[in-house]
């Protein structure tokens, strides 16, 4: 891999590297194209880029809490719908008992990030053990079903018409972030063999183009004896996620990109090391990203650039307007507070503007909008 060297425009006052010993007084702001891989302009301004004092109209920033979504229904193809637009569909799903059905999304490959709860997948590809903090990837039309040791609460990502593939790694490799030996995929063990002798009649609900088929068959479809390829079912979890880090510069959320699909991406934020250099900005930068809606589930730990945030909560920033570390995270990356973070997060990104579901709408914190208020409103 290579490219041409650039050479930046520059006017006024400007650091010398982005991110790092910003002119004294000033706020940068990333205006970026392409999430963070096309073309960027650094502004640095007198005030924060997200000191506005009042906001009207739609295009804001928006956190909703999936905690309080109700009416999860037993279906996990009809899970309330969280977030959607013509490549992704983002939806909450619970589980607290042994699915007696299969089912298989005809309409693009799913993604179902374990928020809480153990338990078995049962698949076309035989079994799979999963956990709290694991992605189980699983192709299109998979037929498949789970067994919970305990409630399960996940976060189903479709990639609509799509397919989940792996992000190119650049000069760092192949085995950067993390390994592909760490991927578990499902096998034909003795417990998907045990599960095969049900022979009772089993049915298969079916979703494609949005609607739903029940299909009836007189034995368990998942019979599969055995089979040999490269696509199948498999898992990855977020303990196996050893990130990019910079000690003196802050990496953009693309350096933390776990999956790729067709007009999104999903990034993982895992705990890391804070920079330590002391020209380095501590918490992540204002930007635009004008060309990206940004998406971030929060799984675990205390988000370091957000206020009143718990696991569970989504917060939806689309493209169009400078967002970044609320004015308290902001103020204390200055004081170097904070040696490492803690979170966990999972981040979509999606090309497309999102639109957002009635479970979205529901619970929805109606004055997330002026938590970037100078001063922040009282708590």
């Amino acid at each position: 891999m290579r490219k041409w060297f650039s050479f930046p425009i520059v006017e006024g006052k400007a650091s010398h590297q982005a991110h790092c010993d910003l002119p004294e007084g000033t706020f940068e702001r990333e205006c970026g194209k392409e999430g963070f891989f096309g073309p960027a302009t650094h502004m640095y301004h007198k005030h924060a880029p997200t000191g506005w004092s009042e906001w009207e109209g739609d295009l804001r920033p928006h956190a909703f809490d999936t905690n309080k979504v109700e009416d999860i229904g037993e279906n996990p193809l009809t899970a309330p719908l969280l977030l959607s637009n013509a490549n992704v569909k983002v939806r909450i799903w619970r589980c607290d008992t042994a699915m007696e059905y299969l089912v298989r999304n005809g309409d693009g490959d799913e993604c179902l990030f374990i928020h809480e709860g153990s338990g078995s997948l049962f698949c076309d590809y035989g079994h799979l053990r999963f956990r709290d903090g694991d992605y189980l990837i699983l192709p299109r039309s998979t037929n498949w079903r789970i067994e919970p040791d305990s409630a399960v609460t996940v976060l189903m990502i479709e990639a609509t018409h799509g397919s989940y593939m792996t992000a190119e790694r650049g000069i760092v490799g192949d085995h950067a972030v993390f390994d592909p030996a760490v991927l578990e995929y499902a096998k034909i063990d003795d417990a998907f063999i045990a599960q095969q002798q049900d022979e009772k009649s089993w049915q298969v609900y079916l979703k494609s183009r949005n609607a739903i088929n029940r299909i009836t068959y007189p034995f368990n479809p998942l019979d599969a004896v055995g089979w040999k390829g490269n696509l199948t079912v498999f898992r990855l979890n977020w303990r196996d996620i050893r990130p990019l880090m910079s000690h003196r510069y802050h990496l953009p959320p693309s350096a933390h990109t776990t999956f790729v699909a067709n007009g999104f991406v999903i990034c993982t934020f895992v705990p890391r090391p804070i920079e330590s250099d002391p020209g380095a900005l501590k918490v992540p930068f204002y930007h635009n990203n004008d060309d990206y809606d940004e998406v971030i589930f929060y799984h675990k730990g205390e988000f370091f650039s957000r206020d009143n945030i718990h696991p569970g909560m989504v917060t939806v920033h689309p493209c169009g307007f400078p967002h970044g570390p609320h004015p308290k995270a902001f103020a204390a990356g200055a004081k170097a507070a904070k040696k490492e973070t803690d979170e966990v997060a999972v981040m979509i990104d999606t090309r497309m503007p999102l639109d957002l579901g009635e479970a979205a709408k529901q619970t929805e914190l109606d004055d997330y909008v002026l938590s970037w208020r100078t001063p922040p409103r009282s708590e």
